[in-house]
């Protein structure tokens, strides 16, 4: 429980202030007015509902929270690289290719690398600086290859 991140203690708090509120009322309540073992018993019993409460839900909004991270990092992957593809048809006439002599190539136009090896059938594609990873040389990166090859003679 004490390994969970900020984000998930906000939520949490955004979702039960009310009962944290009533339970500190409760807690006030009862250190004022029970003058004896009682009251500590009382105490205990609050302070144990809160965090079994909260360990429940805690754990609930933490799996919320994961799957919703990994879902909008997924969307911005798939809007990136459908970005990155229109980019490379719009600047495949700018694409400037150059070759390493251990067989590897780079090509790049304003807002886009493209780094691979030759006769590789995946490359490296960065685009505006971000790496967007490793993709399979599908029909459209094998036409931004070629008249990157064509620029570059």
């Amino acid at each position: 429980m004490l390994d969970l991140d900020l984000q998930v203690w906000t939520e949490f708090l955004k979702q039960n202030w009310l009962v944290i509120v009533v339970a500190l009322v409760v807690l006030f309540l009862v250190l004022n007015f029970v003058k004896t073992v009682i009251k500590w018993a009382l105490v205990l019993v609050i302070a144990a509902c809160v965090i079994i409460y909260s360990g429940v839900s805690l754990k609930d909004i933490g799996d919320a929270v994961s799957t919703v991270k990994e879902q909008g990092i997924d969307k911005v992957a798939e809007i990136s690289k459908t970005e990155a593809l229109n980019m490379m048809k719009k600047e495949a006439a700018e694409a400037k290719m150059t070759r390493n002599p251990d067989g590897t190539f780079s090509i790049t136009t304003p807002n886009l690398e493209v780094t691979g090896s030759e006769g590789a059938d995946k490359v490296k594609v960065m685009f505006h600086g971000v790496s967007l990873g490793e993709w399979k040389i599908s029909n459209a990166l094998e036409v931004f290859i070629q008249e990157a090859k064509r620029n570059s003679q």
